[in-house]
């Protein structure tokens, strides 16, 4: 096959489980005004990119406007991202905002700087996600950030979870979605060579060696050398939950109350990649059905 047709063929494939992650989680609707997180890594370029492929395509309005905070790193130069902003006309904007000075006067030698730099900079956007009145946050997260989430809960946090698709943040003022959960990273890898995005390296986070998710990341590679579908048996684990069969006890009193006729939805609460349970399950009513987003492709 021919690196055109390869190239195709990878995009379509992305666009198709873009909107099927759309489809799946109603993770947008008429009206909606997107702003999607750019850190200028590929995962954002491509999200992005196919993001504005499926507005062209899709049967409901909505728009996108994309946001980049360059934070202050030394030797940053965002100008690339910029102009391929410019050239392709997106609305966007930069923001500007020195959290590492803040990350690295606060963070201790020897330990990371991911927890800090993402809260300072999760703070950032929902701020300006209020000023340019959006009702989505998009972040470019896949499948592999997911299961490399539920890996590190697993061995370091004592806990079940992962990114979820659609999670509303600070009391639900606002609606973070993750369109490309279904993508894996291989496939933004070669979409991003083949499009030629002008990647932006993170001189922050990336100068440190030994980070626990880079060591997850090769441990999942080698275990794949043994057992080659294991990451889409993980991803699979996400969607296939056999709530019975664990031992949270908000969720098994969700269950006793869903089996004596009652409806009932368990409160969560978002603490940067670790999702967990609130302390209390909360009972209502069925929510009215809502129109979904046809898959676009």
């Amino acid at each position: 096959m021919s690196s055109r047709r390869e190239d195709a063929r990878v995009e379509r494939d992305l666009a198709r489980g873009l909107g099927r992650c759309i489809a799946d989680f109603e993770l947008i609707e008429a009206g909606d005004r997107v702003m999607v997180c750019m850190s200028g890594g590929k995962d954002s370029y491509a999200l992005l990119s196919l993001l504005e492929r499926a507005r062209r395509r899709a049967p409901v309005p909505f728009e996108l406007v994309a946001v980049h905070v360059d934070q202050g790193q030394p030797g940053y130069d965002g100008r690339p991202l910029e102009r391929w902003l410019e050239d392709h006309g997106f609305d966007h904007h930069i923001v500007r905002e020195d959290t590492y000075s803040i990350v690295v006067d606060h963070v201790e030698e020897g330990a990371t700087y991911c927890a800090l730099c993402s809260r300072l900079r999760r703070g950032i956007l929902y701020r300006v996600a209020d000023a340019l009145g959006c009702t989505k946050i998009a972040l470019g997260h896949h499948r592999d950030d997911a299961i490399e989430t539920l890996m590190l809960n697993l061995l370091f946090a004592g806990s079940l979870g992962a990114m979820p698709a659609k999670l509303h943040a600070k009391e639900g003022r606002y609606q973070v979605i993750r369109p490309l959960l279904y993508a894996a990273e291989a496939d933004i890898e070669a979409y991003a060579r083949a499009q030629g995005f002008p990647i932006l390296p993170c001189n922050l986070c990336g100068s440190q060696d030994n980070l626990w998710r880079e060591q997850v990341k090769t441990l999942l590679a080698e275990l794949e050398g043994r057992i080659p579908r294991l990451r889409g048996s993980l991803f699979a684990a996400l969607g296939n939950v056999h709530v019975s069969h664990l031992l949270d006890r908000d969720l098994s009193a969700a269950v006793a109350a869903r089996a004596r006729g009652e409806v009932a939805a368990v409160g969560w609460a978002d603490d940067g990649d670790h999702v967990a349970a609130a302390s209390e399950p909360r009972l209502r009513a069925p929510a009215p059905a809502r129109r979904r987003l046809p898959v676009v492709q």
